[in-house]
């Protein structure tokens, strides 16, 4: 199990975890703030000077992920985890890699006052080693208050059990999140466990379409980015099938007829990815009445919506974008297309 002491920079998470561990049995204190340290002297200058946040960068996420579950491989337990994560697909991204190891996540927000967090900005200690250290390091948690709110009005004291430490000592914040988890105030996070692939897979996805033609796009709480309706072929299942059941399961929707296929798309393997087949069906044209009744079932998706092809383009992942556009382009001609990463063959 996992406790994610979350909160603004200045809430006193990494302080309230040292005193953590203390508290829960058989705990250990995991900060991936290591991890960002030691990507700082692997990774190239350049490369790291092209984003402003090392969460941004994939690597840090997926080391996040790996690095945990080797840690609660290897010792058992739990892991206290003090970190910021304000955005959502982020959060969404990490937790739903977690849980496709199995791994539960409880998630704790250190919620103090505003005036109590920026007093404690302007007293944290700074390394005398960096240069302008205290004013860069003062000035970087001050500029992430107004996204720390952001996500504090949307998603944040939605998914994460709040404790206002406010007044409390980083010992006393420690024993009211210990009894929080304890006593189960504090929910396993509600994601979706899909385990990752360990070979080649086949995966099936239904294009719904409404009434202006456009196409419905999904928004897994699980991994990064838009999708189409659909999953992976589960073993003895025919991928139309699949493709049904998915519907069915992500968005309420139950197809009477079996979708007809547009594309098969071959995905070569991209390490630590395995690819596989990529299947595309056409689930036909949604009615106004079957649009306004589609569920959104909190485990698995976000959000929804119907986008013209241009509007995919700004959604969708490059892949999926081209696998979406010769889709159509078949849908419209009325044959299948075979693709090879994303490229029509044949």
């Amino acid at each position: 199990m996992i406790v994610w002491v979350n909160g603004a920079f200045g809430a006193g998470k990494t302080t309230t975890a040292r005193e953590l561990i203390d508290l829960i049995p058989n705990s250990t204190l995991f900060d991936p703030e290591l991890i960002g340290a030691g990507l700082a002297h692997l990774l190239p200058a350049k490369h790291l000077a092209e984003v402003g946040d090392l969460q941004d960068l994939p690597i840090w996420r997926r080391l996040v992920v790996d690095t945990a579950a080797a840690m609660l491989s290897e010792l058992g337990g739990v892991l206290v985890v003090p970190m910021t994560l304000l955005r959502q697909d982020y959060r969404d991204e990490i937790f739903g890699g977690l849980a496709s190891r199995r791994i539960a996540v409880r998630h704790v927000l250190l919620a103090p006052a505003e005036t109590i967090l920026r007093e404690r900005i302007a007293c944290r200690e700074v390394p005398p080693d960096l240069p302008d250290g205290e004013i860069r390091v003062r000035q970087w948690s001050y500029d992430h208050i107004e996204p720390y709110h952001a996500a504090l009005a949307g998603w944040l004291t939605v998914d994460a059990h709040l404790v206002d430490n406010s007044t409390l000592t980083p010992y006393e914040t420690a024993v009211r999140v210990a009894e929080a988890v304890s006593d189960g105030s504090v929910p396993v996070c509600d994601i979706v466990q899909t385990p990752e692939p360990t070979s080649e897979t086949v995966a099936a996805g239904v294009l719904l379409f409404d009434e202006q033609d456009r196409v419905l796009l999904v928004d897994p709480t699980y991994k990064a980015g838009w999708e189409f309706p659909g999953g992976v072929v589960e073993s003895g299942e025919a991928p139309a099938r699949a493709g049904i059941r998915e519907v069915a399961e992500e968005t309420g929707i139950r197809l009477a007829d079996v979708p007809h296929l547009l594309v098969v798309d071959w995905e070569p393997p991209a390490p630590p990815g395995y690819g596989g087949l990529r299947l595309l069906y056409d689930g036909g044209r949604l009615d106004g009445g079957e649009a306004r009744r589609m569920l959104l079932p909190g485990p698995e998706l976000r959000d929804w919506r119907f986008v013209t092809e241009e509007e995919a383009a700004a959604l969708l992942p490059p892949i999926r974008y081209e696998r979406l556009r010769w889709a159509l382009r078949a849908r419209a001609r009325g044959a299948a297309l075979y693709l090879e990463a994303g490229v029509p063959r044949g």
